[in-house]
């Protein structure tokens, strides 16, 4: 398909708030893992876990942050030094990333499999998204995801809520490609002009690490204040000139600015096309 412009969207925190799904998945894989009898949370783990969830970047660290959890170590400390947390738990358990990834998988296939219409029920789409997926093709505009979520696992989802979404449009945890990579190939398709992408994302690491690529100076970098971000980061974010912050009720607006501009450029002969 060609496309002139494409509407890049993370999943997670930007289109889908799948919290409840999250900490039931999470759960159900923690105890698996470490192949736990308790098959119950201890009393306030479920509340810190969902206010300690900006610090997840890929789904297989939420059951290790279950495990911190337990292990008593604090919100403070999480927050500062997470990734150095998550690496010490897996080494002490003798785990790796694929290995809690696998099993993480594995919970979901097995619930959807087992109990289809409990999963589904989980997530919620945030008000106004699905609208907007729906009517961005008719505005010569592209959508694609780009999430650390198996697709498939995202195809269902939107398949549930009305929207087919070809599969070349959701790049999923399944291709290994970081999201910077991502944008990168949307931009190198062998195409005269490069298309003009708008990326909108919840987490700040994300964005400012695509921020820091020459490659993707032209690519319009958009903070979800929706999602799965802190206060503290949404203020970060305002010292970034080139992250700008976007609520949930401006995602409509910028679709339609969007639109506005994809029919400027088509009414001067230059909606030049690129095949994604």
């Amino acid at each position: 398909m060609n496309a002139a412009r494409i509407l890049a969207l993370d999943f997670d925190g930007v289109l889908c708030d799948g919290m409840a799904e999250y900490w039931q998945t999470a759960w159900r894989t923690y105890t698996q893992v470490w192949q736990l009898d308790r098959l119950e949370p201890s009393p306030g783990v479920a509340e810190k876990f969902r206010e300690l969830r900006p610090l997840i970047e890929v789904g297989w660290e939420m059951p290790v942050l279950i495990r911190a959890l337990t292990l008593g170590i604090s919100t403070e400390r999480m927050q500062s030094s997470w990734q150095r947390i998550r690496d010490r738990i897996l080494a002490d358990s003798r785990l790796s990333g694929v290995k809690v990834s696998q099993q993480l998988d594995a919970v979901r296939d097995n619930w959807i499999q087992q109990d289809p219409a409990s999963w589904l029920r989980l997530h919620q789409f945030y008000p106004g998204v699905i609208d907007l997926l729906q009517e961005l093709p008719n505005r010569k505009i592209q959508p694609i995801i780009i999430t650390t979520k198996e697709s498939r696992f995202v195809t269902q989802l939107l398949q549930d809520n009305g929207v087919e979404l070809a599969s070349e449009f959701i790049w999923g945890k399944e291709l290994k490609r970081s999201k910077t990579d991502s944008l990168k190939q949307l931009l190198d398709r062998g195409s005269k002009k490069a298309p003009a992408i708008w990326f909108v994302e919840d987490r700040l690491n994300t964005l400012a690490k695509v921020a820091t690529q020459p490659e993707l100076e032209s690519v319009k970098l958009y903070l979800a204040d929706w999602g799965y971000n802190t206060a503290a980061e949404r203020q970060a974010a305002l010292q970034q000139s080139r992250i700008q912050i976007l609520s949930l009720a401006d995602l409509p607006t910028l679709g339609g600015t969007l639109k506005k501009t994809a029919a400027a450029s088509a009414s001067k002969g230059d909606l030049s096309s690129v095949e994604i």
